[in-house]
């Protein structure tokens, strides 16, 4: 029979294995790991200023690029030209109409800055119950300024 140290012993060895094993000790068993990228870095201390400094040049950097994907008025009044251009009879009341074959067209016209936004799934997402198919042209202007 074992003593009760022996036991205690025997128990806190199978208890580290199996929680090592719980844990992940053992990373071998699932290379899925190594591939997750890491997603938390923390903030930088008060006495870290090259990483403070590094931290807030990489983000103005990332501002700036942002603002340079922005459409600015000229190219706001541009589209709206083109899109007017380009509207598909009927009207429908006072409200203008493109169907798909035209947006496309205008997507080809508007400018680089502006491709982001003539996709399918943008226009299909726009496309409610009208019987030719086409879309508001002011609901896309509106989309196109809300998310640009």
């Amino acid at each position: 029979k074992k003593s009760e140290q022996e036991l205690k012993d025997e128990e806190m060895e199978l208890f580290t294995k199996y929680y090592m094993e719980w844990k992940g000790g053992k990373k071998s068993d699932n290379i899925s790991y190594a591939s997750i990228p890491r997603f938390y870095y923390r903030l930088p201390a008060e006495d870290e200023v090259l990483l403070q400094k590094l931290r807030e040049e990489s983000r103005a950097v990332f501002l700036q690029r942002k603002s340079r994907e922005l459409l600015d008025n000229e190219e706001l009044q541009n589209l709206w030209f083109l899109l007017d251009k380009h509207q598909t009879s009927p009207m429908i009341g006072e409200e203008a109409m493109i169907n798909y074959e035209n947006f496309l067209k205008v997507g080809e016209k508007a400018g680089p800055k502006c491709k982001q936004f003539f996709t399918a799934k943008i226009f299909a997402k726009l496309l409610h119950s009208d019987p030719y198919g086409r879309i508001s042209i002011m609901q896309f202007f509106n989309y196109v300024m809300r998310k640009g």
